[in-house]
């Protein structure tokens, strides 16, 4: 049966999905072409023995084994308490059971912008693959692959901690918990009181000061009294390891530390980045693929040459939502050189990095106009697959969930302009 505005709006949980925003509606799915649906279908293993490899880099510089710059780097912002607690032997094979990354769908194929392990709209996309399933479209993970992945995590039940930061958040994983069952909730992360129990983290580290009891919490997760993810390891919740993968100093290390498949995976999908580092270079050095001597050159560049994204790396607000996210052919001259600047200026106490841009590529399709009538929108689109690793250590892909927004937007992120779909195979397409 076809989808129709007013169905889904009827549809929709009495309290919503999302705190304090909205999305516009399709009829269909976001129709993906075999090789894109197998590329997704594949990428989850490679990309969770990345972040596997970026936890044990960490480890190793942190003991000495490799450059101590590493852990500096990635400790650099963090309180000395919450460092010591990812450094703890307890919590040493500790990983995210959730990845999900932030694939932009461009000419060239998928460029991912981000691997998010605290990712939100997990409840979102678990509904939409249930509507979109009972109008009968063939959505990638299923009616309940996301309740399935979901479940594993907690089998025999569990308690969802939302901050208030996260709390936009608090309807989807509320729903999310109904839909598995008495024994699923969510709670207050800042009223939370430490017992025993499985728990799932969702609240940024960055956020910790806001959590009354959340250094006893994490003595019961190490004593194994509550069980916990994603664990207490801010260093994995950076976007420092996208450019740290193209590090020339580490190019060794990746391959010894990652299978040669994986790796070229993870690098088929991430632009070539940069860590802004203010310390001068030596002479005879050059910024890689810059073909410039210094971050005050790459300040100077021109609109053509500043094909480059300016990111906050992580443990910050502004870390999500693309509002530490700057374009740098969208900006003045002056601004440019002014972002950069700040940039290199927090280096110490808040990392940032550069990536390559790569465009998301334009795309048609359909979105429900007010009256409930449809129409055809010119858009570009990012893809989420949630991925979820189970006690095995497989990771198996839960749902994939599409964010199009308006062609104009060079930032693809929730708006209320833009759609929010599952995804699924076009069987016509190549």
């Amino acid at each position: 049966m076809p989808l129709t505005l007013d169905a889904i709006r009827a549809l929709l949980p009495p309290d919503g999905l999302f705190g304090g925003g909205e999305w516009k509606w399709s009829p269909e799915p976001l129709r993906l072409s075999t090789a894109e649906v197998r590329q997704i279908s594949s990428l989850g293993h490679p990309l969770a023995q990345f972040q596997k490899s970026c936890n044990q880099l960490y480890r190793r510089s942190a003991a000495g084994k490799e450059p101590a710059w590493i852990a500096e780097l990635l400790d650099a912002g963090k309180p000395t308490w919450l460092v010591d607690v990812q450094r703890d032997p307890a919590l040493a094979d500790e990983l995210p059971r959730v990845i999900r990354p932030d694939l932009l769908l461009t000419e060239r194929g998928f460029s991912m912008t981000e691997l998010d392990s605290v990712p939100g709209g997990i409840g979102i996309c678990a509904w939409l693959s249930q509507l979109y399933t009972q109008a009968g479209f063939e959505v990638l993970g299923g009616k309940d692959g996301m309740l399935d992945g979901f479940r594993q995590l907690m089998p025999d039940g569990g308690e969802v901690l939302v901050s208030e930061e996260s709390g936009d958040y608090r309807p989807e994983m509320a729903w999310l918990c109904n839909q598995l069952g008495e024994a699923w909730s969510v709670v207050s992360a800042e009223e939370f009181q430490p017992s025993a129990g499985n728990l799932y983290r969702f609240f940024e580290l960055f956020d910790w000061e806001s959590i009354a009891e959340i250094r006893q919490l994490v003595a019961a997760v190490k004593s194994g009294h509550h069980t916990l993810t994603p664990p207490f390891k801010p260093h994995l919740e950076d976007k420092l390891w996208l450019a740290l993968l193209w590090s020339p100093a580490l190019k060794s290390t990746w391959r010894q530390m990652m299978r040669g498949s994986h790796l070229k995976r993870v690098h088929g999908v991430v632009p070539f980045g940069w860590v802004l580092d203010p310390q001068p270079l030596p002479p005879h050095a050059a910024l890689p693929r810059m073909d410039a001597h210094s971050w005050q050159e790459v300040g100077e560049f021109s609109q053509k040459e500043r094909q480059l994204v300016l990111k906050v790396s992580g443990f910050h607000e502004t870390a999500w939502g693309a509002r530490g996210v700057f374009i740098g052919h969208d900006l003045s001259q002056p601004e440019w050189q002014n972002r950069l600047n700040a940039a290199l200026d927090q280096a110490d106490e808040q990392p940032w990095i550069l990536q390559e841009f790569h465009e998301a590529r334009r795309i048609e399709h359909p979105i429900f106009r007010p009256d409930g009538s449809v129409e055809m929108m010119q858009g570009r689109a990012r893809v989420c697959p949630y991925y979820f690793i189970n006690d095995a250590g497989q990771t198996i892909l839960g749902g994939c969930m599409a964010t199009i927004v308006p062609a104009d937007k060079k930032k693809i992120h929730g708006m209320s302009d833009g759609i929010l779909v599952p995804c699924m195979l076009d069987e016509s397409a190549g």
